[in-house]
């Protein structure tokens, strides 16, 4: 019998729900448990995430369809896709039936929103990778975004290279989340920024002055406003330092 499946949010309880639609009931969708409305028409089950069985269909997507599948269902998860559940879901039943094949699917329903999501979601963390702005708070550097997709995970690994000898935060102000890096390693843990956070004396110094570079270093007869929205869209403006003039303001 096909039933809903709901699950904690997580990646591991995704990868649990699709474990028991292969093996048992088949999902007719999966939904996060949070904001399910539930319905007499449609059964739901509430799915225990286990890492043990997420962890077999992890391997069994890479085995059986291949890596860049598996990459790609991760990126799906991560983006803001209202439906990404079940994109996920139909992706996998048809990779499971062809393998590597659907890599060649392009244009089928169930693989190209698959691919155009991932590409949107890999396309902003790369964007990030220039846009993030560091301040300078005297403990640590701390540095702030929106994004549209949940694309931490993405950035710690480079910015963690990038920085090494340094403690840092980077802050999802829309998601309430940050990657906190210690010299060591880093780690993905909930986040409120302090009210008293504050920069150095040194930092506004350089603040200031990029922000009169930036805006000197213009040549007015060669402003394109349409190709710095297209670089820079207006919603990542309110985190960097050329645009608003401090890094941690609300």
């Amino acid at each position: 019998m096909q039933m809903d499946y709901l699950y904690d949010n997580t990646f591991d309880g995704l990868l649990t729900c699709i474990y028991y639609s292969y093996y048992e009931d088949t999902a007719k969708g999966i939904y996060p448990q949070d904001n399910y409305q539930c319905s007499l028409v449609n059964p739901s089950r509430i799915i225990i995430t286990d890492p043990i069985l997420s962890s077999r269909v992890y391997a069994a997507i890479a085995q059986k369809i291949s890596s860049t599948a598996l990459k790609q269902v991760y990126y799906v998860f991560l983006s803001n896709h209202p439906c990404k559940e079940n994109l996920i879901l139909k992706y996998l039943q048809l990779g499971f039936k062809f393998g590597r094949k659907i890599e060649s699917f392009h244009t089928h329903p169930d693989v190209l929103p698959v691919h155009q999501t991932a590409r949107k979601v890999s396309f902003e963390a790369h964007r990030f990778f220039g846009l993030l702005r560091f301040a300078e708070t005297g403990d640590f550097l701390y540095a702030s975004l929106t994004p549209d997709h949940n694309i931490l995970i993405l950035l710690a690994d480079h910015f963690a290279d990038r920085l090494a000898m340094e403690n840092f935060i980077i802050h999802d102000q829309k998601r309430a989340t940050a990657v906190i890096y210690n010299k060591k390693e880093w780690y993905l843990t909930d986040f409120t920024k302090p009210d008293m956070l504050s920069i150095t004396e040194a930092e506004s110094f350089y603040q200031h002055l990029w922000l009169k570079y930036f805006t000197h270093i213009a040549i007015e007869s060669r402003k394109n406003k349409r190709l710095q929205n297209q670089f820079v869209p207006q919603r990542y403006r309110n985190n960097l330092v050329e645009f608003t003039n401090s890094l941690l303001s609300d």
